[in-house]
């Protein structure tokens, strides 16, 4: 299944939600697909790495970004969205009174090539590597739970016209 990004940039405008793009970067592991995981920098959960579109840049391209400034990852993202997931992004840091804003969430993949040492937020975050399966049980959105669980299939799923 194929989603185009653009679509719901109008939907997320009427329904107060932002619109971020995601990267789920995978590899084929010693033991089979594995995809890389990352902790958020205020409270330590387990995501994928994610931000805001990236002006004159498409939307596979701004979650490459991402990957990179978040994880390290240099490879090859695919211009075929996987899926979409939502969440409450919080806004302002901790302690303190914080604000959320909802946020729709295209996820991309991402053949990963290489993992860097250096890169911009190295030391902020921790990445790990892990199943689908159990990626799925380490992240708390239920609809990022549904695509990582069922990552095998999609990326063994040629993509459909738009």
């Amino acid at each position: 299944m194929t989603i185009k990004a653009d679509l719901f940039a109008p939907l997320a405008v009427e329904a107060e939600l932002r619109t971020q793009y995601g990267a789920l970067c995978w590899r084929d592991g010693k033991e089979g697909l594995e995809v890389l995981l990352i902790t958020s920098r205020e409270t330590g959960r387990w995501v994928i790495p994610k931000g805001w579109p990236i002006k004159n840049l498409p939307p596979e391209h701004s979650a490459a970004r991402e990957a990179w400034e978040e994880a390290g990852v240099e490879g090859r993202a695919d211009p075929h969205c996987l899926g979409l997931y939502s969440y409450d992004k919080a806004l302002g840091k901790l302690p303190g009174p914080r604000a959320s804003v909802p946020c729709l969430v295209a996820v991309y993949p991402l053949k990963v090539d290489a993992l860097a040492n250096r890169f911009p937020e190295a030391g902020q975050r921790k990445r790990k590597w892990f199943s689908p399966r159990k990626a799925a049980r380490k992240v708390a959105e239920p609809e990022l739970q549904a695509l990582l669980a069922h990552l095998p299939r999609h990326l063994a799923e040629p993509p459909t016209a738009a």
